[in-house]
């Protein structure tokens, strides 16, 4: 197969990771930075033109779109499909997944358990609406964030509204959550390929930090789920419309809650926590697709 992975840095963990897995398998890969792509839009023929060439006789395209350019990101894999070329990741699913608000809203009413979470456009209106939380501290969260960043603990209405005024100063929108003391900074992550769960781990936040980001300095284990972990993290990822995602729960006195659902999970963790070849699961679904894709066109023919 001749395969495309978006990607800003072919040198990042991830896409070496995948790119790596393609070739043992001997297919050709190519690494195109999605943010220098351009797009030409034409009712005879849509083309994708990077270093002023068109992109084309390619079989499937990997995308890792970072969460600053998920637009373009977006418009990229949108012209991908429009040409017609296997993507493991959709357009839509990836901007549904990137809107943490959309996505609480719909996981929510689906009936995936979520941390209760409020949100209003007026900072005013949403600094009297905390008490429906309950008790402090409870976590503030930039709509905008990821990596832990932009994730905090007000520890008391003061603290709120000192963090409130900061944000809303910055022009960011804040949700709002239920702080899950039970969780004691562990959240667990679920990898999902192909709708079915391929490795899991727990994460530790390191001693008076309770976010449990890597990235963030927190530890990490590998971790057998438990069947209503695995299940909701399967049907969470299914509502995205996601064949490839990171699930991220809390293990909470109610049952397991989800909190992220990641359209482009970074492997380096999981993979080197669980021993897991992801990257080869994620060659393999994609060797899966392409064979029914050429075996319906046969049919098609015939």
């Amino acid at each position: 197969m001749r395969i495309v992975i978006l990607s800003r840095n072919g040198q990042l963990y991830s896409t070496r990771s995948i790119l790596n897995a393609a070739r043992r398998r001997n297919h050709f890969v190519r690494v195109v930075d999605h943010m220098l792509c351009d797009l030409v839009i034409d009712n005879d023929e849509n083309k994708v033109i990077y270093e002023g060439t068109a992109i084309s006789g390619y079989d499937a395209v990997i995308p890792r779109i970072g969460f600053t350019v998920t637009p373009y990101g977006a418009a990229v894999v949108r012209q991908f499909e429009s040409m017609g070329v296997f993507t493991t990741l959709r357009a839509e699913a990836l901007i549904r997944s990137r809107d943490k608000l959309s996505c609480l809203q719909l996981l929510s009413s689906k009936g995936i358990p979520v941390p209760k979470s409020l949100i209003s456009n007026d900072q005013y209106h949403m600094l009297q609406m905390a008490n429906q939380l309950g008790e402090f501290p409870i976590v503030m969260k930039l709509l905008s964030g990821t990596h832990g960043l932009g994730v905090v603990k007000a520890n008391d209405y003061n603290d709120l509204e000192t963090i409130s005024d900061a944000f809303y100063a910055l022009r960011q929108q804040v949700l709002i959550q239920e702080f899950i003391s039970e969780s004691a900074g562990q959240d667990v992550r679920a990898l999902v390929v192909d709708g079915k769960v391929v490795a899991a781990m727990l994460r530790q936040a390191q001693p008076g930090e309770f976010r449990s980001n890597l990235h963030r300095g927190g530890s990490s284990q590998e971790i057998k789920l438990s069947k209503e972990e695995h299940d909701i993290a399967l049907k969470a990822a299914n509502i995205l419309g996601l064949k490839v995602a990171g699930v991220d729960m809390l293990r909470s006195d109610r049952g397991p809650l989800i909190i992220e659902v990641n359209a482009s999970p970074g492997l380096e963790g999981i993979e080197t926590t669980t021993g897991v070849d992801i990257s080869k699961r994620i060659i393999e679904f994609v060797e899966r697709k392409s064979a029914r894709i050429k075996n319906g066109k046969r049919r098609n023919n015939h």
